[in-house]
């Protein structure tokens, strides 16, 4: 019997259409049956990303992603299963069930979510009203001395923690469990005590892009052997590499314009000034290390990112790894150079808007800041440290996208350096080669399965796309292992209901990042067309073949097995007999017609 939970996804699905919904993020065109795009989950230039309207699943057939609309929309926003069900529940004016959840574990985890999530806006709202109780004044003092008005204030949601004993008290008022309160990083435990995490610091709420409330990053007011900054610890609604401050109104922001960039910055202050300033497509790595989990979600806003981290020596060298991560996800990477000792809000209160516009202008593409970063370690005025350099230099211009680009950069060494481009030229010709990294695009998906494997998939494929050849009953198919065997008995118990085949079902059958799913999703490779004409007919009968004589063999082999374990005559005589039965079935498969 299907739980309410169940009964709603089903109602769910039947309200929504995957095309519009993934068109909400992706340029679709249509072709023939399907529907395509260039993939939101790898870089690749020809689109290989397909959604099938008719049965409201995608597949993309370069990187292997598949899945129905509540799998797209949890990878496009970054948040799990529940959260992807209420933000499509939401689109389709839809009322999320309070009850028929599938086991104990997933309503705990619900209701854990849940009331973090009660808790993160209690204080939230709580922070808010300290500090407009009157007694923040040396909050009030620092907003003012940053010059962030009162609007604002509001949009970020700032708040105040005036100590470190009023937010436990306030939270166990409220009805909240101690576990509950240690579990959502808001308060600590200090020698059996509950403390706020944030003791006496400016408060800015971290929203997600559901506007939630996740997260505090807290700012001491004056100077102290404490970190300036100081973030929520990671909970069951925080993960820092997941999160990117701004990210919440950097969505509002694409529901009324094109967003063509986004600067990336490190800070709260930094995005809140270079939003004051005009520039409200900026978001906050909330530190310097970008991780691929941030590179995927900026992309689905922009494709063009520019990075603009304090201008120190240090700052610059801490952020490079990111900034690969950023170009392997296919993005544009700029770097946006700034005055040493300068952050963006430094600049923004020393030039103004217009100053910080001059920096964008400037902005270096990705291997031009790589060989500046470079440079700064070498003395150019000794020769053994000129060479040194342009040797690593050299390294960099190799990885160049094009001919025209190491030709350009080489020419830029040459003025730098004053060494010869012939010269220069013929260092980069003969500098070792690093085999570069397949595009992700480009990437082919090792298959080392074994040829009933091959043959059981091709064959479930048939049938599961309605191939006109499959016309044998799959109920007489031994399938090799229990993934097939499973989708088998979806589609026989389809047939004997007389309901059509829909493959987005099967999502439901098998958990992600599982042998099993992957296996699903190789099936799906068979969804581009590829099962029509002569010669996938025949090959179509010569799986069968191979399965029923892959079957036979295994047969045959555990009655070997037994016979030489047998001491009675008689028996033994009778599997003797069972193993010629077979052989001769087998015999008759191999010599007889297709079918």
């Amino acid at each position: 019997m299907a739980t309410a939970l169940q009964e709603f996804l089903i109602t769910l699905k039947e309200k929504l259409n995957i095309i519009e919904v993934a068109g909400s993020y992706v340029t679709l065109d249509r072709r023939g049956g399907s529907y395509w795009a260039c993939c939101p989950f790898h870089h690749e230039k020809t689109p290989s990303f397909a959604i099938n309207e008719a049965d409201q699943y995608y597949h993309c057939f370069g990187c292997g992603e598949s899945g129905d609309v509540i799998k797209f929309v949890r990878e496009m926003e970054n948040i799990d299963f529940m959260d992807a069900v209420k933000l499509l529940a939401e689109r389709a004016g839809l009322q999320m069930p309070q009850t028929g959840f599938d086991n104990q574990k997933t309503a705990e985890l619900k209701r854990k979510r849940d009331t973090l999530l009660k808790i993160m806006n209690d204080c939230a709202h709580f922070y808010l009203d300290n500090l407009n109780s009157g007694k923040a004044d040396e909050h009030i003092e620092y907003i003012l001395k940053r010059q962030i008005p009162s609007n604002l204030v509001r949009s970020f949601g700032l708040g105040a923690s005036l100590n470190f004993n009023d937010l436990p008290r306030f939270l166990l008022s409220k009805g909240y469990s101690r576990q509950d309160i240690l579990d959502s990083g808001t308060v600590n435990e200090v020698n059996g005590r509950l403390s706020d995490a944030q003791g006496g610091r400016l408060i800015f709420p971290v929203i997600n892009a559901m506007d939630e409330v996740v997260a505090f990053g807290g700012r001491v007011l004056k100077k102290t052997d404490f970190a300036k900054y100081k973030n929520t610890k990671e909970t069951v609604l925080f993960n820092k590499s997941k999160t990117l401050y701004n990210i919440n109104l950097l969505k509002r922001l694409r529901k009324t314009q094109t967003i063509k960039e986004v600067i990336i910055v490190e800070g709260y202050m930094d995005t809140i000034s270079l939003y004051q300033a005009g520039f409200k497509n900026v978001v906050a790595s909330m530190g310097t290390s970008l991780t691929q989990e941030q590179a995927r979600l900026i992309k689905r806003y922009a494709d063009n990112v520019f990075i603009s981290y304090d201008g120190d020596g240090a700052g610059q060298k801490a952020n490079m790894r990111g900034l690969e991560i950023l170009k392997d996800e296919g993005l544009n990477v700029r770097v946006v150079p700034l005055p040493e000792g300068l952050d963006p809000d430094d600049v923004i209160k020393q030039r103004g808007p217009e100053g910080y516009r001059q920096c964008l202008d400037c902005a270096m593409p990705l291997i031009d800041y790589k060989l500046s970063v470079l440079e700064k370690g070498y003395d150019m005025s000794h020769t053994d440290e000129k060479r040194k350099f342009v040797s690593d230099a050299i390294k960099i211009v190799r990885t160049a996208d094009s001919a025209a680009e190491q030709e350009e950069l080489l020419k830029n060494l040459r003025d730098k350096t004053g060494i010869t481009y012939e010269s220069l030229s013929r260092d980069l010709q003969s500098a070792p080669v690093k085999e570069p990294a397949a595009p992700k695009s480009e990437t082919v998906r090792k298959d080392n399965s074994s040829v009933t494997v091959k043959a059981s998939r091709f064959v479930i494929a048939a049938y599961l796309f309605n191939a006109k050849f499959a016309e044998e009953d799959i109920s007489g198919i031994p399938f090799c292992d229990d993934v097939h065997s499973i989708i088998a008995n979806y589609i026989k118990s389809k047939k004997l209901l007389e309901e059509r085949v829909q493959p987005a079902e099967l999502f439901e059958f098998f958990e992600e990042n599982t042998p099993e799913y992957d296996e699903l999703c190789r099936i799906l490779d068979f969804s581009d067309g590829r099962l029509d004409g002569q010669v996938n007919e025949d090959y179509f009968y010569d799986c069968i073949k191979k399965l029923k004589i892959y079957d036979l063999d295994k047969a045959i082999d555990a009655l070997r097995a037994q016979a030489k374990n047998e001491s009675d005559v008689a028996s033994a005589r009778r599997i003797l007999n069972e193993i010629n039965e077979l052989i001769q079935q087998k015999e008759k498969l191999k010599s007889g017609d297709r079918k």
